[in-house]
Protein backbone atom coordinates (compact mmCIF):
# COMPACT_ATOMS: atom_id res chain seq x y z
CA UNK A 1 0.00 0.00 0.00
CA UNK A 2 1.43 3.37 -0.99
CA UNK A 3 2.07 5.93 1.90
CA UNK A 4 2.80 9.31 2.16
CA UNK A 5 6.50 10.05 3.67
CA UNK A 6 8.19 12.70 4.49
CA UNK A 7 12.27 11.93 4.13
CA UNK A 8 14.30 13.98 6.74
CA UNK A 9 17.79 14.55 5.66
CA UNK A 10 20.18 16.07 8.88
CA UNK A 11 23.50 17.41 7.66
CA UNK A 12 25.99 14.55 8.11
CA UNK A 13 28.49 13.23 5.82
CA UNK A 14 25.73 10.10 6.11
CA UNK A 15 23.97 11.95 4.04
CA UNK A 16 24.69 10.36 1.14
CA UNK A 17 22.97 6.94 2.09
CA UNK A 18 19.90 8.76 2.36
CA UNK A 19 19.95 8.64 -1.86
CA UNK A 20 19.42 4.37 -1.39
CA UNK A 21 16.48 5.02 1.69
CA UNK A 22 15.42 7.50 -0.74
CA UNK A 23 15.20 4.42 -3.44
CA UNK A 24 14.20 1.95 -1.79
CA UNK A 25 10.56 4.10 -0.90
CA UNK A 26 10.09 5.15 -4.05
CA UNK A 27 10.28 2.07 -5.61
CA UNK A 28 8.49 0.26 -3.15
CA UNK A 29 5.73 2.42 -4.59
CA UNK A 30 5.66 5.00 -1.73
CA UNK A 31 5.33 8.84 -2.34
CA UNK A 32 8.34 10.81 -1.04
CA UNK A 33 9.16 14.60 -0.32
CA UNK A 34 12.47 15.04 0.89
CA UNK A 35 13.06 17.44 3.57
CA UNK A 36 16.93 18.53 3.87
CA UNK A 37 18.31 20.62 6.58
CA UNK A 38 20.66 23.66 5.39
CA UNK A 39 23.58 21.96 6.29
CA UNK A 40 22.50 18.51 4.55
CA UNK A 41 22.50 20.22 1.24
CA UNK A 42 26.00 21.36 1.46
CA UNK A 43 26.08 17.14 0.84
CA UNK A 44 23.86 16.48 -1.47
CA UNK A 45 22.56 19.15 -3.66
CA UNK A 46 18.38 19.60 -4.31
CA UNK A 47 18.74 18.56 -7.74
CA UNK A 48 19.57 14.87 -6.47
CA UNK A 49 16.86 14.74 -3.99
CA UNK A 50 14.20 15.67 -6.51
CA UNK A 51 15.46 13.83 -9.23
CA UNK A 52 15.11 10.38 -7.42
CA UNK A 53 11.86 11.59 -5.52
CA UNK A 54 10.10 12.70 -8.50
CA UNK A 55 8.95 15.43 -5.77
CA UNK A 56 10.02 19.03 -5.20
CA UNK A 57 12.52 19.33 -2.22
CA UNK A 58 11.20 20.85 0.61
CA UNK A 59 13.64 22.83 2.31
CA UNK A 60 12.62 25.93 3.89
CA UNK A 61 9.48 27.51 5.07
CA UNK A 62 9.05 30.63 2.94
CA UNK A 63 8.75 28.36 -0.12
CA UNK A 64 4.89 27.89 -1.03
CA UNK A 65 3.72 29.82 1.63
CA UNK A 66 0.30 29.58 0.70
CA UNK A 67 0.15 25.91 1.24
CA UNK A 68 1.75 26.15 4.54
CA UNK A 69 4.06 23.38 4.42
CA UNK A 70 5.61 23.65 8.01
CA UNK A 71 1.89 22.03 8.79
CA UNK A 72 0.87 20.71 5.82
CA UNK A 73 3.51 18.52 5.20
CA UNK A 74 3.67 17.01 8.72
CA UNK A 75 -0.09 16.37 9.17
CA UNK A 76 -0.54 15.07 5.94
CA UNK A 77 2.80 12.09 6.36
CA UNK A 78 1.72 8.60 7.19
CA UNK A 79 5.58 8.16 8.55
CA UNK A 80 8.54 10.51 9.05
CA UNK A 81 11.70 9.33 8.31
CA UNK A 82 15.28 11.39 9.19
CA UNK A 83 18.41 9.78 8.42
CA UNK A 84 20.91 10.73 9.01
CA UNK A 85 19.57 12.60 12.20
CA UNK A 86 22.88 14.12 14.10
CA UNK A 87 23.30 15.43 17.23
CA UNK A 88 21.89 19.63 16.52
CA UNK A 89 18.86 17.62 15.01
CA UNK A 90 18.06 15.15 18.15
CA UNK A 91 19.13 18.11 20.17
CA UNK A 92 16.53 20.81 19.00
CA UNK A 93 13.83 18.13 18.28
CA UNK A 94 13.90 17.15 22.11
CA UNK A 95 13.63 20.78 22.69
CA UNK A 96 10.85 21.52 20.74
CA UNK A 97 12.66 24.18 18.47
CA UNK A 98 11.08 24.84 15.17
CA UNK A 99 13.66 26.85 13.44
CA UNK A 100 13.67 24.86 10.25
CA UNK A 101 11.48 23.56 7.94
CA UNK A 102 11.86 19.80 9.01
CA UNK A 103 12.22 20.61 12.92
CA UNK A 104 8.40 22.16 12.22
CA UNK A 105 7.36 19.46 10.31
CA UNK A 106 8.59 17.01 13.57
CA UNK A 107 6.17 18.97 15.66
CA UNK A 108 3.22 18.65 14.10
CA UNK A 109 3.23 15.20 12.87
CA UNK A 110 0.96 12.92 14.29
CA UNK A 111 2.44 9.56 12.63
CA UNK A 112 5.17 7.20 13.41
CA UNK A 113 8.52 9.01 13.80
CA UNK A 114 12.08 7.29 12.95
CA UNK A 115 15.06 9.12 13.37
CA UNK A 116 18.30 7.42 12.95
CA UNK A 117 21.12 8.98 14.48
CA UNK A 118 24.66 9.39 12.98
CA UNK A 119 27.72 11.23 14.55
CA UNK A 120 31.01 10.27 16.09
CA UNK A 121 30.91 8.04 19.14
CA UNK A 122 31.84 11.08 21.54
CA UNK A 123 29.05 13.01 20.10
CA UNK A 124 26.71 9.56 20.74
CA UNK A 125 28.10 8.89 24.05
CA UNK A 126 27.67 12.60 25.46
CA UNK A 127 25.31 12.83 28.51
CA UNK A 128 23.81 15.54 26.49
CA UNK A 129 23.03 12.96 23.37
CA UNK A 130 21.69 10.31 26.01
CA UNK A 131 19.03 12.60 27.96
CA UNK A 132 17.87 13.89 24.07
CA UNK A 133 17.58 10.67 23.03
CA UNK A 134 15.92 9.38 26.68
CA UNK A 135 13.35 12.40 26.23
CA UNK A 136 12.69 11.49 22.62
CA UNK A 137 11.68 7.98 23.49
CA UNK A 138 10.08 8.62 26.18
CA UNK A 139 7.71 10.85 23.86
CA UNK A 140 7.20 7.81 21.52
CA UNK A 141 9.71 8.84 18.97
CA UNK A 142 11.80 5.92 17.60
CA UNK A 143 15.68 6.50 17.69
CA UNK A 144 16.69 3.26 16.49
CA UNK A 145 20.96 2.67 17.60
CA UNK A 146 23.75 3.47 15.42
CA UNK A 147 25.37 1.01 13.59
CA UNK A 148 29.59 0.15 14.62
CA UNK A 149 31.96 0.21 12.24
CA UNK A 150 34.37 2.96 10.18
CA UNK A 151 32.85 7.01 10.95
CA UNK A 152 34.73 10.09 8.98
CA UNK A 153 38.08 9.66 8.32
CA UNK A 154 40.11 7.06 9.94
CA UNK A 155 37.60 7.11 13.28
CA UNK A 156 35.53 3.91 14.58
CA UNK A 157 33.35 3.30 16.98
CA UNK A 158 29.55 3.59 17.38
CA UNK A 159 27.70 6.18 15.57
CA UNK A 160 27.78 5.06 11.76
CA UNK A 161 24.53 5.12 10.24
CA UNK A 162 22.91 1.57 9.99
CA UNK A 163 22.12 -0.20 6.30
CA UNK A 164 19.79 1.90 4.22
CA UNK A 165 18.34 -1.29 3.16
CA UNK A 166 18.01 -2.06 7.23
CA UNK A 167 16.27 1.37 8.20
CA UNK A 168 14.06 0.73 5.00
CA UNK A 169 12.84 -2.79 7.16
CA UNK A 170 12.41 -1.11 10.37
CA UNK A 171 10.21 1.76 8.56
CA UNK A 172 7.92 -1.11 6.60
CA UNK A 173 7.43 -3.23 9.75
CA UNK A 174 6.48 0.56 11.07
CA UNK A 175 4.30 1.23 8.23
CA UNK A 176 2.65 -2.43 8.17
CA UNK A 177 1.60 -1.58 11.55
CA UNK A 178 -0.97 1.47 10.75
CA UNK A 179 -0.40 5.56 11.34
CA UNK A 180 -1.89 5.47 14.44
CA UNK A 181 -0.14 2.45 15.97
CA UNK A 182 1.80 3.87 19.27
CA UNK A 183 5.59 2.39 19.79
CA UNK A 184 4.31 0.47 22.53
CA UNK A 185 7.70 -1.13 23.32
CA UNK A 186 9.00 2.22 23.83
CA UNK A 187 11.33 2.39 27.22
CA UNK A 188 11.85 -1.68 27.33
CA UNK A 189 14.95 -3.16 26.90
CA UNK A 190 15.02 -6.35 25.36
CA UNK A 191 16.90 -9.14 24.36
CA UNK A 192 16.39 -11.43 21.46
CA UNK A 193 18.71 -14.42 20.68
CA UNK A 194 19.07 -15.66 16.99
CA UNK A 195 21.17 -18.53 14.81
CA UNK A 196 22.60 -21.69 15.80
CA UNK A 197 25.82 -22.04 17.80
CA UNK A 198 28.31 -24.02 16.88
CA UNK A 199 30.42 -26.41 18.68
CA UNK A 200 34.60 -27.06 17.72
CA UNK A 201 35.00 -30.06 17.37
CA UNK A 202 38.85 -29.77 15.46
CA UNK A 203 40.24 -26.94 13.13
CA UNK A 204 38.41 -27.43 10.51
CA UNK A 205 34.68 -29.04 11.90
CA UNK A 206 32.16 -28.13 14.20
CA UNK A 207 28.79 -29.74 15.49
CA UNK A 208 26.03 -27.19 14.43
CA UNK A 209 22.19 -27.01 12.88
CA UNK A 210 20.05 -25.58 10.32
CA UNK A 211 18.67 -22.12 12.58
CA UNK A 212 19.25 -19.53 9.94
CA UNK A 213 18.46 -16.77 12.60
CA UNK A 214 15.60 -15.38 10.30
CA UNK A 215 13.05 -15.73 13.03
CA UNK A 216 15.12 -14.19 15.76
CA UNK A 217 16.16 -11.39 13.41
CA UNK A 218 12.36 -10.64 12.79
CA UNK A 219 11.31 -10.38 16.15
CA UNK A 220 14.19 -7.62 16.89
CA UNK A 221 13.53 -5.62 13.87
CA UNK A 222 9.72 -5.81 14.83
CA UNK A 223 10.71 -4.61 18.80
CA UNK A 224 12.81 -1.85 17.25
CA UNK A 225 10.13 -0.74 15.26
CA UNK A 226 7.89 -0.09 17.81
CA UNK A 227 10.53 1.99 20.32
CA UNK A 228 12.40 -0.63 21.64
CA UNK A 229 16.21 -1.19 22.90
CA UNK A 230 16.74 -4.51 21.92
CA UNK A 231 20.33 -6.31 22.05
CA UNK A 232 20.27 -9.00 19.59
CA UNK A 233 22.96 -11.87 20.35
CA UNK A 234 23.60 -13.35 17.23
CA UNK A 235 24.73 -16.68 16.83
CA UNK A 236 26.29 -18.23 13.30
CA UNK A 237 23.76 -16.37 10.70
CA UNK A 238 24.49 -15.05 7.15
CA UNK A 239 22.09 -12.05 7.73
CA UNK A 240 22.72 -8.14 7.82
CA UNK A 241 22.83 -6.86 10.95
CA UNK A 242 18.76 -5.19 11.76
CA UNK A 243 19.01 -1.24 11.87
CA UNK A 244 19.10 -0.13 15.54
CA UNK A 245 20.49 -2.81 17.81
CA UNK A 246 22.82 -3.57 19.77
CA UNK A 247 24.45 -6.44 17.40
CA UNK A 248 26.72 -9.11 19.80
CA UNK A 249 28.62 -12.14 18.10
CA UNK A 250 28.91 -15.17 19.37
CA UNK A 251 29.58 -18.74 18.09
CA UNK A 252 29.71 -21.53 20.73
CA UNK A 253 26.51 -22.48 23.50
CA UNK A 254 28.91 -21.15 26.11
CA UNK A 255 29.84 -17.58 24.59
CA UNK A 256 26.26 -17.19 24.28
CA UNK A 257 25.48 -18.13 27.70
CA UNK A 258 27.70 -15.56 29.15
CA UNK A 259 26.27 -13.00 26.58
CA UNK A 260 23.02 -13.41 27.28
CA UNK A 261 22.78 -13.58 31.09
CA UNK A 262 25.07 -10.73 31.17
CA UNK A 263 22.56 -8.16 28.88
CA UNK A 264 19.50 -9.90 29.76
CA UNK A 265 20.03 -8.66 33.53
CA UNK A 266 18.37 -6.02 33.07
CA UNK A 267 15.68 -6.92 30.28
CA UNK A 268 12.23 -7.03 30.46
CA UNK A 269 11.63 -9.57 28.51
CA UNK A 270 14.19 -12.18 26.85
CA UNK A 271 13.36 -13.85 23.83
CA UNK A 272 15.40 -17.25 23.31
CA UNK A 273 14.77 -17.89 19.04
CA UNK A 274 18.60 -18.92 19.46
CA UNK A 275 19.29 -22.71 18.30
CA UNK A 276 21.52 -23.45 21.11
CA UNK A 277 23.30 -26.70 20.73
CA UNK A 278 22.46 -29.18 23.10
CA UNK A 279 25.57 -31.53 23.32
CA UNK A 280 29.82 -30.73 22.68
CA UNK A 281 32.60 -33.00 22.21
CA UNK A 282 34.11 -33.35 25.49
CA UNK A 283 37.08 -33.10 23.82
CA UNK A 284 38.79 -30.56 21.07
CA UNK A 285 41.30 -32.38 18.91
CA UNK A 286 43.83 -29.43 18.56
CA UNK A 287 44.51 -31.32 14.75
CA UNK A 288 42.59 -32.18 12.11
CA UNK A 289 40.94 -35.92 13.11
CA UNK A 290 42.05 -38.15 10.75
CA UNK A 291 40.05 -41.30 9.00
CA UNK A 292 41.91 -44.59 10.23
CA UNK A 293 44.11 -47.01 8.31
CA UNK A 294 40.93 -49.06 8.01
CA UNK A 295 38.58 -46.78 7.38
CA UNK A 296 36.77 -46.45 10.00
CA UNK A 297 35.16 -43.34 11.79
CA UNK A 298 36.44 -41.93 15.26
CA UNK A 299 34.52 -42.27 18.48
CA UNK A 300 33.20 -38.72 19.63
CA UNK A 301 32.50 -38.17 23.06
CA UNK A 302 29.44 -35.61 23.77
CA UNK A 303 28.82 -33.61 27.24
CA UNK A 304 25.66 -31.56 27.95
CA UNK A 305 25.75 -28.15 27.09
CA UNK A 306 24.28 -25.59 30.10
CA UNK A 307 20.37 -24.69 29.65
CA UNK A 308 20.23 -21.50 29.30
CA UNK A 309 16.66 -21.04 28.83
CA UNK A 310 16.13 -22.23 32.16
CA UNK A 311 19.44 -20.93 33.92
CA UNK A 312 17.79 -17.35 33.37
CA UNK A 313 14.11 -18.61 34.23
CA UNK A 314 15.32 -19.70 37.51
CA UNK A 315 17.51 -16.47 38.12
CA UNK A 316 14.86 -13.93 36.59
CA UNK A 317 13.49 -11.32 38.68
CA UNK A 318 9.70 -10.75 38.97
CA UNK A 319 8.34 -8.95 35.80
CA UNK A 320 10.06 -10.21 33.32
CA UNK A 321 9.61 -11.80 30.81
CA UNK A 322 10.82 -15.24 29.29
CA UNK A 323 9.79 -16.27 25.60
CA UNK A 324 11.14 -19.95 24.60
CA UNK A 325 11.15 -21.72 21.67
CA UNK A 326 10.58 -25.23 20.51
CA UNK A 327 11.22 -26.90 17.16
CA UNK A 328 9.88 -30.13 17.16
CA UNK A 329 8.77 -33.26 15.36
CA UNK A 330 5.76 -35.46 16.74
CA UNK A 331 3.69 -34.29 19.17
CA UNK A 332 4.76 -30.77 18.92
CA UNK A 333 2.26 -28.92 21.76
CA UNK A 334 2.75 -31.72 23.95
CA UNK A 335 6.56 -31.14 23.47
CA UNK A 336 6.43 -27.56 23.56
CA UNK A 337 3.95 -27.56 27.04
CA UNK A 338 6.54 -29.99 28.88
CA UNK A 339 9.47 -27.59 27.53
CA UNK A 340 7.18 -24.44 28.90
CA UNK A 341 7.16 -26.02 32.31
CA UNK A 342 10.83 -26.84 32.22
CA UNK A 343 12.60 -23.32 31.30
CA UNK A 344 10.07 -21.90 33.52
CA UNK A 345 9.36 -19.42 31.05
CA UNK A 346 5.51 -17.58 30.19
CA UNK A 347 5.66 -18.48 26.26
CA UNK A 348 6.66 -21.27 24.12
CA UNK A 349 6.75 -20.21 20.59
CA UNK A 350 5.94 -24.25 18.95
CA UNK A 351 7.11 -24.75 15.37
CA UNK A 352 6.68 -28.35 13.86
CA UNK A 353 9.54 -29.02 11.92
CA UNK A 354 11.17 -30.98 8.89
CA UNK A 355 12.51 -30.73 5.37
CA UNK A 356 11.75 -27.48 3.80
CA UNK A 357 9.69 -26.53 7.24
CA UNK A 358 10.57 -23.42 9.30
CA UNK A 359 14.45 -23.12 8.88
CA UNK A 360 15.34 -20.56 6.42
CA UNK A 361 11.72 -20.01 4.96
CA UNK A 362 10.33 -15.72 5.20
CA UNK A 363 7.65 -17.37 6.28
CA UNK A 364 6.33 -19.36 9.61
CA UNK A 365 3.24 -20.96 11.42
CA UNK A 366 3.63 -21.41 14.96
CA UNK A 367 0.96 -22.25 18.12
CA UNK A 368 2.36 -20.22 21.31
CA UNK A 369 1.10 -21.59 24.79
CA UNK A 370 1.30 -19.49 27.77
CA UNK A 371 2.06 -20.46 31.05
CA UNK A 372 -1.42 -19.46 32.13
CA UNK A 373 -2.66 -22.23 29.82
CA UNK A 374 -4.02 -20.48 26.71
CA UNK A 375 -3.23 -21.40 23.17
CA UNK A 376 -2.96 -18.77 20.27
CA UNK A 377 -2.33 -20.62 17.04
CA UNK A 378 -0.57 -18.47 14.42
CA UNK A 379 -1.34 -19.00 10.66
CA UNK A 380 1.16 -18.91 8.25
CA UNK A 381 2.78 -15.76 7.65
CA UNK A 382 6.09 -13.05 7.50
CA UNK A 383 8.23 -13.74 10.29
CA UNK A 384 8.46 -10.48 11.34
CA UNK A 385 4.31 -10.43 11.56
CA UNK A 386 4.22 -13.23 13.70
CA UNK A 387 6.80 -11.45 15.53
CA UNK A 388 4.60 -8.97 16.39
CA UNK A 389 1.33 -11.26 17.25
CA UNK A 390 4.18 -13.06 19.85
CA UNK A 391 5.42 -8.68 21.23
CA UNK A 392 1.62 -8.74 22.01
CA UNK A 393 1.12 -11.43 23.69
CA UNK A 394 4.50 -10.21 25.67
CA UNK A 395 2.58 -7.14 26.31
CA UNK A 396 -0.76 -8.86 27.64
CA UNK A 397 2.19 -10.43 30.44
CA UNK A 398 3.03 -7.42 31.72
CA UNK A 399 -0.32 -5.54 31.46
CA UNK A 400 -1.72 -8.50 33.36
CA UNK A 401 0.93 -8.25 36.05
CA UNK A 402 0.23 -4.61 36.56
Amino acid sequence: MSAEIVLGVGGGIAAYKACELLRLFTESGHRVRVVPTASALRFVGAPTWAALSGQPVADDVWSEVHQVPHVRLGQRADLVVVAPATADLLARTAHGLADDLLTNILLTARCPVLLAPAMHTEMWEHPATVANVATLRGRGVRVIEPAVGRLTGADSGKGRLPDPAEIFAVARRALARGVDAPADLAGRHLVVTAGGTREPLDPVRFLGNRSSGKQGYAFARAAVARGARVTLISANVSLAAPAGVDLVRVGSTGELRTATLAAAEDADALVMAAAPADFRPAHYATGKIKKSDDGGAPTIELVTNPDIAAEWGRLRRPGQVLVVFAAETGDAEANGRAKLARKRADLVVVNEVGVDKVFGAETNAAAVIGADGTVHHLPEQPKEELADRVWDLVLARWADRS
